[in-house]
């Protein structure tokens, strides 16, 4: 592969590109905002690797240009930037996944830094290979058919599991706005973001919705109508007490996933403590979490529903279920809320 790093850290850089040439990728390396701008329109890149904090043509600018001309090139970035604000942008701007640079003067993080750079640019290719630009670029349709559940052998959900990833802090800003104040369920969204993102995203989203958005908290009673976002570095899953009552559980175990908020820890849980009334979704992504969680659901009963390929920015985790044969249905990202509507059989009131 043949990756464009922006970063203006010529130490930091060399390390990068070192790590990233011994993995046999083609590097080249840029040190400012309008030399990555030119380049990676110019030229075909599998990767672009673009720091924040750039001279002349900061980072966010620079990605803003390479999604309105290349929406398929997966852009990682990595910065120091330590606003809330700057990351949420940088997200919804479009970038595939974040890369935070916990640098010091006495410790510098970045064999980590490297590592998971590495891991996040084989997703991103794996995710990506298939999907050519005009698949990426296009839009979820305005308005087509709305296949109906077959409400009398349906069981109405009590719970709605969403796992996300890359591409999905904007899908969830296009959804979740469609839910009515009346829902009758609660969503718990484990969505892949690093330290710092998912409280002030929760807001955000909360400033949007009728319903109400939150980060979730330890122990804290599961509600209808509530969307609970799982804080980074710590699972989230749940807890049923009894058939009315639910909490919500935060813990760091286990330890070994490879993303943290996991979305099989959370559909695992959901799936043993609701069976066949959990309704599992599953969202744009890289790679393949929340397969196993989804087929959970699936076995114990319950409704599975995946986002399609050509509404995803990146369909790795929806792939990863639509080739287990677990989806009991696929739909445009456009048609997810009517959908879990109809399952639970809301009735909008007069």
């Amino acid at each position: 592969m043949r990756i464009l790093i922006a970063e203006d850290d010529e130490a930091l850089a060399r390390f990068v590109c070192q790590g990233l040439e011994a993995e046999h990728y083609s590097v080249d390396v840029v040190s400012d905002g309008e030399q990555a701008r030119t380049a990676a329109t110019e030229f075909e890149y599998d990767v672009v690797i673009l720091d924040l904090n750039l001279p002349k043509l900061d980072g966010v600018s620079v990605l803003r240009h390479l999604r309105s001309k290349k929406p398929s090139v997966p852009v990682l970035v990595l910065t120091q930037r330590t606003r809330v604000e700057d990351r949420v942008q940088c997200l919804d701007t479009g970038a595939d996944d974040y890369v935070p640079k916990q640098l010091s003067p006495t410790s510098l993080d970045i064999l980590h830094i490297r590592s998971d750079l590495v891991a996040k640019i084989r997703a991103a290719a794996q995710s990506r290979k298939s999907l050519p630009d005009r698949v990426l670029s296009r839009k979820p349709p305005r308005s087509s058919a709305i296949e109906r559940w077959d409400e009398g052998s349906l069981t109405a959900p009590a719970i709605v599991a969403l796992g996300t990833s890359t591409g999905g802090p904007k899908a969830l800003q296009e959804i979740l706005p469609l839910f009515p104040r009346g829902l009758s369920v609660p969503i718990l969204i484990v969505q892949h973001m690093p330290p710092g993102f998912a409280g002030p995203f929760a807001q955000r989203l909360n400033t949007l919705c009728s319903v109400t958005v939150r980060e979730a908290t330890h122990r804290e009673p599961i509600q209808p109508g509530v969307v609970y976002i799982a804080p980074a570095g710590v699972h989230m899953s749940v807890e049923r007490l009894s058939d009315s009552r639910a909490v919500i559980c935060l813990d760091t175990h286990p330890e070994d996933c490879l993303h943290i908020p996991s979305v099989d820890v959370l559909m695992n849980s959901v799936a043993g403590a609701f069976r066949n009334l959990a309704l599992g979704v599953i969202m744009t992504g890289m790679g393949s979490d929340g397969a196993e969680g989804m087929q959970s659901i699936y076995r114990q009963g319950g409704l599975t529903l995946g986002q399609d390929e050509a509404t995803c920015i990146v369909y790795g985790m929806p792939r990863a279920c639509a080739e287990l044969g677990i989806l009991t249905r696929v739909v445009p990202l456009s048609q997810i809320p009517a959908q879990i509507l109809q399952a639970i059989r809301y009735r909008r009131r007069a």
